[in-house]
């Protein structure tokens, strides 16, 4: 897929929800996320020392193979922060990259507190004036789906998006997540919360670059009717590509939630493609498939990572997309 001219078909300002242009990126590049996962065992696999110079060259030759062709592009916070102040700077220099090349990111960090910290979390993030904005923000609900609350209004005020942790694979989250209070699973109560949220009408704040109206704002049709039109929400959930029959156990309405459903699990996890219908159904149509191994395998050359990420980007669309 040429990456290139569909890129400039997707708004990149923030005066578009972030829903708005992931839907976008999905229809344009196909529903893979590709992650950025530097962990000690990928950068030996490619050569390169455990350093942060060895960070840096793994992470912008990610940035050069799925710049202009992949819906979303998550790097994984972790592996940046274990280099300390040189790693964050790093991550800085990789999410600049990501949005000069008009791809939307996802800083996985799965951030998580309460009152003025968490608000620190959606201002280091989310806000426009931070180094290290992204996109999107993974964030974890467990101390009370209403604690996130700074971080889902920086991103509401800002264009930007946040994936709420919900029903995740690994066997410890059964104990928090499908424990039930008043009938209701903690899993139905975290996914009441983003469908309400998502119902939120999203604002077209006034004198950010690019906003209809602000100087240089852009005023092309199709970035007009795409900023009117309801689409999905800018608030999304993780669920886990491997959950089996969960979701219909715990009684989720993914699909009423309006929600991009971001889903791990699929390719070196053990998931498949008709895993992935067969768990999702109706609401397989907001599924982007969240891939990291499968793809970062095929380095470190920048043509293989780029000749891997489109070919799972068009498997996922033949196998996820009526």
């Amino acid at each position: 897929m040429n990456g290139s001219a569909e890129t400039a078909a997707v708004p990149s300002t923030g005066w578009a929800s972030f829903g708005a242009r992931l839907q976008a990126a999905v229809a344009a590049h196909g529903p893979l996320c590709a992650g950025i996962d530097p962990h000690p065992g990928l950068l030996a696999a490619w050569g390169l020392p455990e350093t942060a110079a060895g960070l840096e060259t793994f992470s912008m030759r990610c940035v050069e193979a799925f710049g202009g062709r992949v819906a979303l592009v998550k790097p994984q916070s972790a592996f940046f922060e274990r280099y300390g102040s040189a790693g964050i700077a790093v991550l800085e220099r990789t999410l600049a990259g990501l949005r000069d090349a008009g791809t939307l990111s996802l800083l996985d960090a799965k951030r998580g507190d309460i009152g003025s910290t968490m608000e620190g979390y959606a201002q280091a993030y989310l806000s426009d004036d931070s180094p290290v904005r992204a996109d999107a923000l993974t964030t974890s609900p467990y101390l009370g789906y209403e604690a996130l609350r700074p971080v889902l209004d920086v991103a509401w005020a800002t264009g930007r998006g946040v994936f709420v942790l919900t029903l995740t694979s690994n066997p410890e989250g059964r104990t928090v997540q499908h424990a039930v209070l008043d009938g209701r699973s903690v899993a139905a109560c975290v996914v009441d919360g983003v469908r309400a949220d998502n119902a939120r009408p999203a604002p077209a704040p006034a004198g950010l670059s690019g906003a209809p109206g602000a100087p240089g704002g852009p005023e092309d049709e199709h970035t007009a009717t795409l900023s009117q039109t309801p689409g999905w929400g800018s608030i999304g959930m993780v669920v886990g590509a491997t959950v089996g029959d969960a979701i219909d156990r715990l009684g989720l309405d993914l699909a009423g939630a309006n929600a991009p459903l971001l889903a791990p699990g699929l390719g070196a996890q053990g998931a498949t493609g008709q895993d992935v219908r067969r768990t999702f159904g109706p609401a397989v149509t907001r599924v982007l498939a969240a891939s990291s191994r499968d793809v970062l395998s095929a380095g470190p050359a920048v043509s293989s990572l780029q000749a891997r990420a489109v070919e799972v980007a068009e498997r996922l669309r033949d196998t996820l997309r009526p």
